[in-house]
């Protein structure tokens, strides 16, 4: 039987919840808020919070400085393209370790998750110079690749573990049916973790979308994403933190947007496999 809970402790949890999100999308607000102010006002103490001269000076500005357009094409051809890349390469690798376990299975998993702990840094200097070798510094491409390696776990992983809650009998009533292996995993397995998938998918695109440091040592101007595109409203030379909030709010606006309507998804990929 249910425990019942009370009014006070139902409220005293709406207004905690409330609390930390706040405190969570606050960043963001200010940032927002910001980039509507002069320069003068983005550093004024104490900060005024809504009683300011709005302006749109800062938008214009960095729209006339900056290829907003180029920028969010490359986050989009990168983020996408590095997704699409990833799940081609894991949902083999997912399904062998779901469906055809090894003694080495639960290691190698461990093993990928580990390479998320090595701080980018440290190979970055090897990187680079491949990169350079292969001339693939400053192109979009090279940046698929990477950042494809860079999630790769993180995807592997998350399909693993909805894979494991596919009854394994269904796949042997496809053999049964004369499936083989490509109809098995393509026909019957992938529609079936279309859920999985697609929150995997989106988690990942948003990964990628925020990646910084890759795309800022590794692009210089023609495959710069907006990550790039906000660093370079970070100057010594001065303070622009009017200018700097704008190219912020137009980097991180179309992600948001995807997050909001993409939710439930990012919430069942965050969540799954946690309470069975």
């Amino acid at each position: 039987m249910a425990r019942r809970v009370s009014n006070r402790r139902k409220a005293a949890v709406t207004l905690a919840a409330w609390a930390i999100g706040i405190t969570i999308f606050f960043p963001i607000l200010w940032t927002v808020l910001t980039s509507f102010k002069t320069e003068a006002e983005a550093i004024a103490s104490p900060p005024s919070f809504v009683f300011f001269d709005w302006t749109l000076e800062n938008y214009t500005e960095v729209n006339e400085r900056s290829d907003y357009f180029l920028h969010f094409m490359n986050s989009v051809i990168i983020s996408v393209g590095s997704t699409l890349l990833g799940l081609a390469i894991a949902i083999p690798a997912a399904w062998s370790m779901a469906f055809v376990p090894a003694k080495r299975t639960k290691d190698v998993l461990m093993w990928m998750l580990s390479t998320k702990m090595l701080p980018p840094v440290g190979v970055l200097i090897p990187i680079y110079l491949l990169f350079r070798d292969f001339g693939l510094l400053d192109t979009r491409t090279g940046l698929v690749i990477v950042l494809t390696l860079i999630n790769l776990p993180i995807i592997v992983w998350m399909l693993f573990t909805y894979f494991k809650e596919i009854p394994g009998e269904i796949l042997e009533a496809s053999r049964m049916d004369g499936a083989g292996l490509w109809q098995e995993v393509v026909h019957v397995l992938t529609p079936m973790a279309v859920p999985g998938i697609a929150s995997t998918l989106l988690l990942n695109i948003i990964l990628a979308w925020n990646e910084a440091f890759w795309t800022l040592n590794l692009t210089a101007a023609k495959a710069a994403p907006l990550t790039a595109f906000i660093a370079s409203y970070s100057s010594p030379e001065g303070l622009f933190y009017a200018k700097l909030s704008a190219a912020s709010t137009l980097a991180i606006a179309p992600i948001l947007v995807l997050g909001w309507f993409s939710q439930k998804q990012l919430v069942r990929g965050l969540t799954f496999g946690a309470v069975k």
